[in-house]
Parts: C-alpha cells; structure tokens; sequence
C-alpha cells in the first residue's frame, strides 16, 4: 500500500471509485458470474471474496479498495476487475479514470457503418466537401461536394477508396494536390500512428503490401517509422476544370465510433475557392 494522500481531490475520487465498484459488484448475480447461489446471502450480488477470486486478486487488497484507502491498482488489475464486473466500455473507461489510470485504447471491429444521422450531416455540408473515414482510413461515406472535387469513388472499390492508396497509388488523385509531397509525409506519419493499435490486423497488412508494391515513394517513407499526431491546415487542389482552389480541412472524431472521423473542407478566400466551388456544384 502506498503511503496515506491527504489530497482532498484524490480522496473524493478514491470514494467514488470505491462506491462505483461496491454498485457493480451488488448488481452482478452469482448466476451471471458462473457461481453457486449459496445460503445466507444477506447482501445483493456477488460477496467481495467473490468478486476477488473471479479478479484474481487478494480479498484484503479488494476490501481496501472498497474502503477507499489509498491503494494503486494497476492497469492490468484494473481490466480484471473489469472483467469479473463484465464492465460495459463506458463502465470500463470510467473505472480507469476514477483510478487515475489511463483508460485503454477502444479498437473496433467488424463491419463499419455509417449511421443515417452522420450521412445527414454529410447532406448539410451541401457547399463544404466532407467525408468519413473509417479505421483503416477508407472513405465509407461522402457528400456531393466531395465527389465532385476529388471524384472516383462511385465505382472504386474499398481498396481504390482508401485515402492512403489515393494519393499514393492514383495518378489522377495526386495531380489534384499541390502540395503533394509535402501531403502524403504528413499523411503517412498520421496513417501509422492510427494503424499502431492495429498491427497484424489482415486489412492493414493487404493495404500496406499494396502501397508497397505499387509507390516506390510510399516503399521509401514507410521503414523511416516517422509519426504525428492529427493536424488540421490548409490544403491547395489543382482541380482540372477550375484549376487553384484553397480548404482549410478539419478532422472530427465521430460520438461512439473512436475510429470513425469526418473530414471536412471550408473553402477559404484564396484563389476565388467559393466562387469556383459554387460553379462546379452548378
């Protein structure tokens, strides 16, 4: 046990953690943990030594937590417990703040839909390009102004979809940016920062050989492991009917997707963006 804190914040949020893990032990049944009713229950839910046992810890240790004493658990204690409380995510992640850990990453599975209330913003955005972006970076969804300024994703496939095979393998998508270069550095970084949590994933690994096999800048840049964080700026587009235009591009997490982002572009007063952006959406 470490020593004693008289800090009143981590005093307050020791009691909280202390409450919340008392309220989900009391509501987990024996028969939902896998264990014998017993005689003589006189509280609801599962005992504390219960509780320990399915955790794989000490009874004494997890008393003390209860009791709020000022003990540490670790991460990987912590995501026992949440285990043996069957800890919904949102549960999960709010045990780890109350212990002052930093909760683990989300990483999602399965197919990735977008909602209808997303693809009604996307709708709004009528003079704003925007799209989603899934985890492994494919464009899942778009809107009209998107399409008309970067075109081709009607027919291209999910691969042909991805924004990283886009500027790295589609000639007609990289003539469109100005600053390429400069764009698929930083993208790149960004890309494997994302792709980290999902290292042997079999999408990944395919879409990686791919750029690989097919960009010789993308087979040079990845071994250099170079990564950023998400950056918002200005983006240049030589497009080849309205020639110079300017967006400022903004990234925007998704509520309940963590792998899901839309992008949007506002066009800024550089080059006459809104006027020709106007005219190709005419």
């Amino acid at each position: 046990m470490d020593q004693i804190s008289t800090d009143p914040k981590l005093e307050a949020r020791r009691r909280e953690l202390a409450a919340f893990l008392r309220s989900r032990r009391e509501r987990l049944t024996p028969a939902a943990a896998n264990l014998p009713e017993g005689f003589r229950r006189r509280t609801p839910g599962l005992r504390r030594e219960e509780l320990a046992m399915l955790a794989g810890v000490g009874t004494t240790w997890y008393t003390w937590l209860e009791q709020g004493r000022d003990v540490r658990p670790s991460p990987q204690v912590l995501s026992a417990l949440a285990d043996a409380l069957q800890l919904d995510p949102a549960e999960r992640q709010h045990l780890f703040v109350l212990a002052g850990r930093p909760p683990p990453e989300a990483r999602s599975v399965g197919p990735e839909i977008v909602g209808e209330p997303l693809q009604h913003i996307l709708r709004t955005l009528s003079h704003q390009p925007a799209y989603v972006l899934g985890r492994r970076w494919d464009v899942l969804a778009w809107n009209t102004a998107a399409a008309k300024l970067f075109g081709g994703y009607d027919n291209a496939d999910p691969d042909q979809r991805n924004t990283m095979y886009r500027l790295f393998a589609d000639a007609a998508h990289r003539k469109l940016l100005v600053d390429w270069d400069h764009v698929a550095r930083a993208s790149l970084a960004m890309f494997r920062a994302d792709s980290a949590r999902f290292a042997g994933d079999p999408d990944f690994e395919r879409l990686i050989a791919l750029l690989k096999e097919t960009s010789q800048e993308f087979r040079e840049w990845w071994p250099r492991h170079e990564v950023l964080r998400p950056l918002s700026g200005l983006k240049r587009i030589d497009h080849p009917l309205k020639g110079r235009m300017s967006f400022e591009h903004t990234g925007l997490t998704i509520m309940g997707e963590p792998d899901m982002k839309l992008i949007v572009y506002t066009p800024v007063d550089v080059d006459e963006t809104e006027r020709k952006l106007a005219e190709l959406l005419a």
